[in-house]
């Protein structure tokens, strides 16, 4: 098993960080001397170097980033509630709902982010049922305006198409702060109800193999004790549950830093790169610009963005309790 993993998993993550450090075009052999030697420059020209690279870069990690803070906790929040009506006694076919929950992940993903390009179309479904209500909808993935401009300038707040003189003239990673604070485009979000449609049904299954396990007397007692289905659910249920949360949110954080096939599907990028992740931009960069290194480079930034992000949620999400028992653990074994 060692053998194995080291040969098909250590092994390229070590060739393809060798790369990262080259500027190789893919025609040659890498380690034979014939590309370019270029150090860390493929990492300095997306992280500190002004210019086109870090634009692209910094673009996409702003995408993900939005893309991340709405999927994860919508598809986190939503799995949980289908596992906790599936669970309830007072449901009737179990079998029926676990299996409909679940079917749009076990669909394939090409499929369905072909079906939700021609949902989401300018004449599509989506904006013929808002007609029907009255509502004009919007253009789906042509328009590039971010959410929260958009949404403000419904109100009147602000022009979309005229950015704040202090907002634009100061940035952060070579992105202007209006460009930071646009929020997910309108094509983004569309990308971003795909992603939470077809991963609830596998994370809700796990919830529910979790909530099973959770002694039924524990949340008798809680009633016995006066606590409502709200105060059992949440002092009771929710806490033994955190380890599973724990997992939930991490392979949540995982997939979505992770995000390609959807975005190569319905967007490609468009409109104006408001769709472009880093996962996506690391495939243009090695297939079709042929700069092999910089595509590793971006896929090891990555990389290191899930282990950060994967941290400070299981810092966040830590048992409180944990490490003063562990210290008095350790005391009274010393003493």
């Amino acid at each position: 098993m060692v053998v194995v993993l080291g040969l098909f998993l250590l092994v390229p993550i070590l060739m393809a960080l060798w790369v990262s450090l080259l500027h190789w075009n893919g025609q040659s052999n890498p380690f034979s001397g014939a590309a370019d030697f270029v150090g860390v420059r493929n990492y300095t020209d997306m992280l500190t170097t002004d210019g086109l690279d870090r634009r692209l870069f910094m673009t996409s990690v702003r995408n993900n980033l939005y893309y991340v803070l709405l999927a994860v906790p919508l598809q986190t929040v939503l799995s949980l509630g289908l596992a906790v009506a599936v669970n309830s006694r007072l449901v009737k076919g179990k079998g029926l709902f676990r299996t409909v929950f679940y079917f749009p992940s076990v669909t394939s993903s090409i499929a369905i982010s072909t079906v939700f390009l021609f949902l989401f179309q300018g004449s599509g479904a989506v904006n013929a049922l808002l007609k029907w209500f009255g509502i004009t909808g919007p253009k789906w993935f042509t328009d590039a305006h971010g959410l929260v401009w958009s949404v403000l300038g419904w109100f009147g707040i602000v022009d979309p198409d005229k950015p704040v003189a202090a907002l634009a003239a100061h940035g952060f990673l070579g992105l202007s702060w209006w460009d930071w604070l646009s929020g997910p485009s309108i094509a983004m979000c569309t990308i971003i109800a795909l992603a939470v449609w077809t991963t609830s049904g596998t994370y809700m299954l796990i919830f529910l193999a979790a909530l099973q396990d959770v002694p039924v007397e524990l949340e008798e007692a809680a009633r016995i004790d006066g606590a409502g289905r709200w105060q059992s659910f949440r002092h009771v249920t929710l806490p033994a549950l955190r380890p599973v949360l724990f997992l939930v949110i991490t392979l949540g954080l995982i997939g979505t830093w992770q995000v390609f096939d959807s975005v190569y599907v319905m967007s490609q990028g468009a409109p104006a790169n408001t769709t472009l992740t880093p996962a996506y931009l690391s495939y243009t960069a090695g297939f079709q610009d042929s700069d092999y290194g910089r595509a590793a480079a971006i896929a090891f930034i990555l990389l290191a963005i899930i282990v950060m992000m994967t941290i400070v949620q299981r810092v966040l999400l830590r048992d409180r309790d944990e490490h003063p028992s562990r210290f008095r653990l350790r005391r009274r074994r010393t003493s």
